[in-house]
């Protein structure tokens, strides 16, 4: 229970060895040690792609079943990733926090701004 709480007040009292990242329960460190270690615990039956992270294996797992649990409920739209949702999102508020320090033009995404970065 304390190493839920602290998910709440921000404290990360785990820190990880290999690249000194800090984590707020032992088992999100653990999760993550598994990207130095290279264990990957869950395969796809249906492509053989194997994961470390349940959720990682989880979120692929929708390639295969089509599920789109993310709805938009300004339009409807669903979508795989709830990343993708908030991306999405930005499009009907008007949000577009990523931008670039050479020019100032703005993005909805991370991926489109360093995308045009390599423009400069």
């Amino acid at each position: 229970l304390r190493g839920h709480y602290n998910t709440h007040t921000g404290e990360k009292p785990h820190q990880c060895n290999d690249c000194g990242r800090f984590y707020s329960t032992s088992s999100a460190l653990r999760s993550h040690v598994k990207i130095h270690t290279g264990e990957k615990n869950y395969k796809c039956l249906d492509c053989g792609r194997t994961f470390a992270q349940s959720g990682s294996f989880r979120n692929h797992s929708r390639i295969h079943t089509g599920e789109k649990p993310y709805k938009c409920l300004e339009c409807g739209e669903c979508f795989a990733q709830s990343s993708a949702l908030r991306m999405h999102t930005r499009h009907h508020t008007g949000e577009w926090p990523y931008k670039c320090a050479e020019c100032e033009k703005s993005f909805h995404c991370k991926s489109n701004l360093k995308m045009h970065q390599k423009v400069h």
